[in-house]
């Protein structure tokens, strides 16, 4: 039987969606929790659809493939899990708008449960995101976090976008591979996580002491707030250190999804995590 053979089955649907698929919108830049039960979520693009596929824990509910990003999936011998709906580029686009580079992939999904926070193994990093709402950005935090093996990310039910649309594309199928865990109170997670021995360590333009100086331990929480506003207050006080991330140049201040990785970068240098 040659390659081609056996390539898995796919429905065609005369090159048009079949009806608009249940819940399925065009996503938005980003949409407030409300603690209350998700929406399905969409998936597009070649990193993000395929580790999706690859993750026995995220249930595919549809598929959307382009006859070329069917064709690559065959040559790569990647499960499609689900029978896919094969349909012209133009239709995913109107999905999902012109700017969305969506690479012929399209998966609707349901979204990865939330540990809780005392399933965490007590070694290694996390991340806390004290209400960071552009999607980018934490899409981008999601990224780096997965190079630098970070154990979960710590985000609000509220005031934070969902794991859907542009975050995913932007994480680029970490979300497959760093938990998030969703909480109601950063303060209390944050005194959960002290009680648990974690170090926990804000990083705020206007922090004591820059993140170099201060001995760093596992296991670690490295914590960020939002662009222009940072930590907030009740947040600042429950973290055991507030450092600074100091710059030699001229602009004193980062991105925050750069200061994530930046920060990661010397966490896992000064804990020996760097591998070799």
């Amino acid at each position: 039987m040659s390659e081609r053979d056996r390539k898995p089955p796919f429905r065609r649907q005369g090159g048009k969606f079949p009806g608009k698929p249940r819940g399925f919108d065009r996503p938005q830049a980003w949409r407030e929790r409300d603690g209350g039960a998700e929406g399905p979520v969409i998936l597009y693009g070649w990193h993000t659809v395929t580790l999706a596929l690859g993750n026995p824990r995220r249930r595919i509910r549809k598929l959307y493939l382009t006859e070329n990003a069917a064709r690559r999936l065959a040559d790569e011998h990647i499960e499609t899990r689900v029978t896919p709906e094969i349909v012209r580029p133009s239709e995913i686009d109107q999905r999902l708008g012109p700017d969305a580079v969506h690479q012929g992939l399209l998966a609707e999904a349901d979204p990865l449960p939330s540990p809780d926070i005392d399933t965490l193994d007590p070694e290694g990093m996390i991340l806390v995101l004290d209400q960071i709402t552009d999607p980018h950005n934490v899409g981008a935090i999601l990224r780096s976090a997965a190079a630098f093996d970070v154990k979960a990310i710590v985000t609000t039910a509220r005031h934070s976008p969902e794991a859907t649309g542009v975050l995913a594309k932007s994480a680029s199928g970490a979300l497959e591979l760093v938990p998030i865990i969703t909480v109601q109170n950063l303060a209390r997670a944050l005194a959960r996580l002290n009680e648990r021995g974690f170090q926990t360590v804000g990083l705020d333009s206007a922090g004591d002491t820059d993140i170099a100086a201060v001995a760093l331990r596992q296991p670690l929480a490295l914590v960020l707030g939002a662009e222009g506003k940072g930590l907030r207050q009740l947040t600042r006080e429950t973290c055991s250190v507030v450092a600074r991330l100091d710059m030699p140049g001229a602009i004193k201040s980062l991105n925050v999804s750069n200061a994530a990785v930046l920060a990661l970068y010397v966490g896992a240098s000064r804990l020996g995590l760097m591998g070799g």
